[in-house]
């Protein structure tokens, strides 16, 4: 609820998102973005958010789940470090998990990763893709993605080509269809295969 519905409905347990209450609605509803947002703080601030209802072992246990525990207690003052404005002392990939972690750490029902991958580093894809399965497990994901890898495992793959839908099944069932998914994925694969 961003932007009104122009037309059609969405609908969350067959109810239209216009009947719940917007702070209920939105506190049910994770967003991780392209653009990761850190602020000068130390890394429990940034996860947390400053929610001092969140404790030091919720976010040492939610960061073990994403695979950042280690690579934090490495930094000087593990969970105490600060990672400076807009967190310019990490990686594009580590600032993505840090996100993560703050995404599992508020729990939401309903996940939107937003090209979430798209600029992430080729060795910290293997970490992300571990950390993007742990963190859509038992909840309704919408992810948003060029890159194939991200979406394989999708229960249900929508295809857009210029706003307008072109194809939609799973993985297996959109490569059968030898379409625009398949050449994307061809295109994709022959670019690993190039390295």
């Amino acid at each position: 609820r961003l932007y009104h519905v122009q037309k059609g409905a969405i609908l969350i347990d067959d109810v239209n998102i216009d009947q719940y209450k917007l702070d209920a609605l939105r506190s049910k509803i994770g967003v991780v973005l392209q653009d990761v947002f850190l602020f000068s703080g130390s890394i429990h601030d940034n996860v947390t958010l400053r929610n001092d209802a969140i404790s030091r072992d919720a976010v040492i246990h939610a960061a073990k789940l994403i695979g950042m525990h280690d690579f934090i207690m490495q930094l000087p003052g593990g969970y105490d470090y600060n990672v400076m404005e807009r967190g310019s002392t990490l990686s594009l990939g580590q600032r993505q998990l840090l996100s993560f972690i703050r995404a599992l750490l508020y729990n939401p029902s309903i996940l939107i990763l937003d090209e979430a991958t798209s600029s992430v580093d080729t060795e910290s894809e293997h970490l992300i893709q571990h950390a993007i399965e742990t963190l859509i497990e038992g909840r309704t994901s919408i992810i948003i993605a060029h890159r194939l890898s991200t979406i394989r495992k999708a229960d249900k793959i929508i295809v857009l080509d210029k706003g307008e839908i072109k194809e939609a099944g799973t993985h297996t069932e959109l490569l059968e269809q030898e379409g625009l998914y398949t050449k994307l994925h061809e295109m994709q694969f022959a670019k690993h295969v190039g390295r």
